[in-house]
C-alpha cells in the first residue's frame, strides 16, 4: 500500500520532534518497518515520495487510445489477429492477442455479433438467477435433467 506524501511528512515530523519510533508507529497506525523506512529515506535521500513501480511500460501509451479506437471504427468486422497486424503496420509496435485484448477491456470495448463496439451501458434484461419465462427451466438444469417422477 502506498500512504500519502502528507502521511510520511508528518511521520518524519514527529520523529524529529523526538517522539519514539514505536510511538510513531501506534500514533499513526503503521508498521514499525514503514516508519524506520521513512525516517531512513529521508536521512539517505531527504526525499519522502513513493517509489514507482516496477514493470513494464505498457506497449499502447494513454496517448495512442484515440489511434487505437479510430482502428476499430475503420475496421470494425476485423478480428483481434487482424487489428494486431493494423497495429504494427501502422506503428511498428508489435502487440499479442493478450495485450491488444487487455488494452480493448481497459477502454470499454467488446467484440459482439462480428463488430467491435463500445460495451452497453444498460442492464442485461433478467439478473442472476432469474428466469426469462414463467415456462423456462432454472439456469442450473441441463437439457437431459428431468424433473423426478412424484412419489407413490
Amino acid at each position: 500500500m502506498t500512504y500519502s506524501l502528507d502521511l510520511r511528512q508528518r511521520v518524519v515530523t514527529a520523529l524529529e520532534r523526538g517522539q519514539s519510533v514505536s510511538a510513531v508507529s501506534r500514533l499513526f497506525d503503521l508498521a514499525r518497518s514503514t516508519v524506520i523506512r521513512y525516517r531512513d529515506q529521508h536521512q539517505q535521500t531527504g526525499q519522502l515520495a513513493a517509489r514507482t513501480s516496477p514493470g513494464r511500460p505498457a506497449l499502447i501509451t494513454a496517448e495512442q487510445y484515440p489511434e487505437l479506437e479510430a482502428q476499430l471504427t475503420a475496421h470494425p468486422d476485423s478480428t483481434l489477429d487482424a487489428h494486431c497486424q493494423h497495429w504494427a503496420e501502422r506503428t511498428g509496435v508489435v502487440l499479442s492477442r493478450a495485450t491488444l485484448s487487455r488494452t480493448l477491456q481497459r477502454l470499454g470495448w467488446s467484440y459482439k455479433k462480428r463488430r467491435w463496439q463500445p460495451v452497453s451501458k444498460t442492464p442485461s434484461g433478467a439478473s442472476a438467477g432469474e428466469m426469462s419465462s414463467p415456462r423456462s427451466r432454472p439456469s442450473d438444469w441441463s437439457s437431459s435433467m428431468r424433473a423426478a417422477p412424484p412419489l407413490p
